[in-house]
């Protein structure tokens, strides 16, 4: 079986739509991706980016970067809401029940994302991005009964077949 014939599998198929997503991210240091599925079937996605209707950092700059202040520290300073947090907040807009759902995602959660996954109901982590554990997530994520997976990042090109 060629490459063009291989079917991905739902983890490869998921996380590549994730990584789809990501960009279209308005934040200067990460683009971040993030879908929820449950039953495999995509609820919402989510990517990190100012809320709606306000400037973003591709209009103002970075205020992160302006004070030198590290990945994984300090989110109350930055304009964007997570990948992670878009994706829950579009499942409560438009009435979609995430509970026993996975979510797929570009990078590791934050400890926010973390707490915010834990009470949706998220079952199942899925990334290939790693972001600083300062905050205990695994051990969290561990106590919650919420399984997370590592996988290899997707690649760039999508398979066509005319």
């Amino acid at each position: 079986m060629t490459k063009l014939n291989k079917r991905p599998t739902w983890d490869e198929y998921f996380i590549k739509i994730a990584a789809l997503v990501s960009e279209r991210s308005t934040c200067l240091r990460h683009h971040v991706g993030a879908i929820i599925v449950k039953d495999r079937r995509v609820l919402t996605t989510g990517y990190n980016g100012a809320p709606a209707g306000v400037k973003d950092c591709l209009e103002l700059g970075c205020l992160r970067n302006q004070l030198n202040i590290p990945s994984g520290e300090r989110h109350e300073i930055c304009r964007a809401i997570h990948g992670e947090q878009n994706a829950i907040i579009q499942a409560a807009k438009y009435g979609e029940d995430v509970s026993g759902g996975t979510i797929y995602c570009t990078h590791s959660p934050c400890i926010i994302c973390t707490k915010m996954m834990i009470n949706a109901g998220i079952k199942k982590i899925v990334t290939y991005g790693n972001y600083p554990d300062i905050g205990g997530v695994q051990e969290l994520l561990k106590e919650a009964g919420v399984e997370f997976v590592l996988v290899e990042k997707p690649g760039e090109k999508i398979n066509f077949l005319d």
